[in-house]
């Protein structure tokens, strides 16, 4: 089916190859390359709408937002571009995150503006909640391990998103990675009611938020990073009790949410939301890394955060039992006495278990870090003729050099879990390619183009990187032990938590990167390295 997109068209649906619509005349195929299929959703600012990018090969699918202002009105138009360009630039800033749609393009047709971005499959956390009921402590506690990392990058960028809710965080099906949308600035529709306002106060009153998950501040357009804690922790409160914010009481003295009846959560957990829900920004957590802290996960987030990654039935039933059990352990340890040595108790606790888990099921404990226990990856050549993984295997796949480089050919960019460790890609265009959790040991890189790629927690040790293009790469928690980065272009790639033990960085530009002193100290550098301030030498 091909969808019309003429706000005023009354029978958008026309036949899947027709060239313009059958009820209005409009041309079907958005600025000569995107073919609507269907609406997505459809809200004050405008809609959305899933499409096939006919421009690549392949034709992947993406979502087309658009913004439909409701009068021709000069000025009015022109705040709708500023709002517009707004929400693009955010996400050309923030998009090289694996957990944030990418920006594919945007433009303006028929005083009508477009964002094309990466389409996300699966379902929202709304979706969720109703289809397999309310998340226990530990699903909560799971949760705020994959999307508190993710806030903090977001705040790390400059960026409030104002709108966190279930219904904007979806579970990616391909991964379970929990993925956060709507960056969008524009909550309603642009009227001349504004026309008075100055451009700040006309912009702002665009992005309050949705009622009940944004915080007051927000609603009083004076947005902080920890509005977005405040959301965050209304967000769990529904995952707790399936109740949203208008369907719960509110105490009409201090104006804070009644839910602490309603579910049934350890004090340590009660006593955090409390303070991620706390009406007065003074009181509240100031940071995502403030919530982690009080949450006790610093010292074993990455062991938590497997839960992000797709593994056998067999092994997300361990997954599950190891979550639990190391709920367990975080419930039992005193939030009032967060001393370095109960920390180390906690984490020791929690490697102990791990490491009898392993040897129970047979896993081989070298080169894994300590309290990390992995599912044994299984390889399988996959028989999709595109290259496309399975939406149901959970298996790691193997792909040969050939295989990989005609998936990436018809369109394909997610690589993620699999084997493609020794494999010659020399000089290969491999640009905003998903490798989150891939295995790239010994494998040549060399020259690649791997701009905006996304190597969170792969295995690149004793990779050949030497002279790649990896600038605004993802490198969180990766491995790039004794990898050749001679000559690299690192500029503004993200280090947060990788292993950089022997990596050879000799003559690789790092300005701008997410990179620390420590992790440098392990690294190899010389006189023509450039450092993080532009500056060349060693430390």
């Amino acid at each position: 089916m091909s969808y019309c997109l003429n706000p005023t068209c009354r029978e958008p649906e026309n036949l899947a190859h027709s060239l313009r619509c059958q009820s209005c005349g409009s041309q079907l195929l958005l600025s000569d390359r995107y073919q609507v299929v269907k609406p997505l959703g459809q809200g004050g600012f405008g809609a959305t709408f899933l499409a096939h990018d006919q421009g690549l090969p392949g034709e992947p699918s993406c979502v087309i937002k658009q913004l439909r202002p409701s009068t021709t009105v000069p000025h009015v138009l022109q705040m709708a571009r500023e709002l517009f360009e707004r929400e693009a630039r955010t996400l050309g800033r923030i998009g090289n995150h694996p957990q944030v749609p990418r920006l594919l393009d945007y433009f303006e047709a028929q005083q009508q503006f477009y964002l094309v971005q990466e389409y996300i499959s699966g379902a929202t956390l709304q979706q969720e909640v109703q289809r397999r009921g309310n998340f226990t402590e530990a699903g909560v506690k799971q949760f705020l391990s994959e999307t508190l990392p993710l806030l903090q990058y977001i705040h790390e960028q400059k960026v409030i998103h104002r709108d966190i809710k279930p219904a904007n965080l979806i579970r990616r099906t391909q991964d379970a990675r929990m993925v956060l949308i709507d960056f969008g600035a524009v909550k309603n529709q642009v009227t001349q009611s504004i026309a008075g306002q100055s451009e700040q106060t006309a912009l702002t009153a665009y992005a309050i938020g949705t009622p009940g998950f944004a915080p007051p501040e927000q609603m009083a357009m004076r947005p902080v990073y920890a509005s977005d804690i405040y959301a965050l922790g209304v967000t769990c409160i529904y995952l707790l009790t399936g109740k949203t914010p208008k369907d719960l009481e509110y105490n009409p003295s201090t104006g804070e949410m009644i839910w602490e009846p309603l579910v049934q959560v350890s004090d340590h957990l009660a006593s955090v939301l409390r303070k991620m829900l706390e009406v007065s920004v003074r009181n509240r957590y100031k940071s995502a890394q403030e919530v982690l802290r009080g949450l006790e996960m610093e010292p074993y987030l990455e062991s938590l955060a497997k839960g992000l990654l797709v593994k056998s039935d067999v092994a997300v039933k361990e997954q599950t039992h190891n979550q639990i059990a190391d709920s367990a352990i975080l419930c039992n340890n005193p939030a009032s006495n967060p001393t370095n040595t109960g920390v180390a108790q906690v984490a020791a606790a929690i490697r102990a278990r791990r490491a009898k888990t392993a040897e129970s099921v047979g896993l081989h404990p070298r080169g894994m870090r300590p309290g990390v226990v992995m599912a044994k990856p299984t390889f399988m050549e996959s028989n999709n003729s595109n290259g496309s993984q399975s939406q149901n295997s959970h298996v790691v796949r193997k792909l040969n050099t050939q295989g990989l480089l005609t998936a990436y050919l018809k369109g394909r960019r997610d690589f993620a879990l699999h084997n493609l460790s020794m494999l010659n890609l020399q000089g290969a265009d491999l640009s905003g390619t998903n490798f989150h959790s891939a295995q790239l040991q010994k494998t040549n890189l060399q020259g690649a183009n791997l701009h905006d790629s996304d190597f969170g927690r792969a295995s690149l040790t004793e990779a050949n990187l030497r002279d790649a293009n990896l600038s605004k790469a993802y490198f969180s928690s990766a491995d790039l032990e004794g990898a050749d980065l001679r000559g690299a272009d690192l500029s503004h790639a993200y280090f947060s938590n990788a292993n950089l033990r022997g990596a050879n960085l000799c003559g690789a530009n790092l300005t701008g990167a997410k990179i620390t002193d420590e992790q440098l100290v392990l690294a190899k550098t010389n006189w023509m390295t450039v450092r993080p301030n532009g500056k060349r030498g060693i430390l």
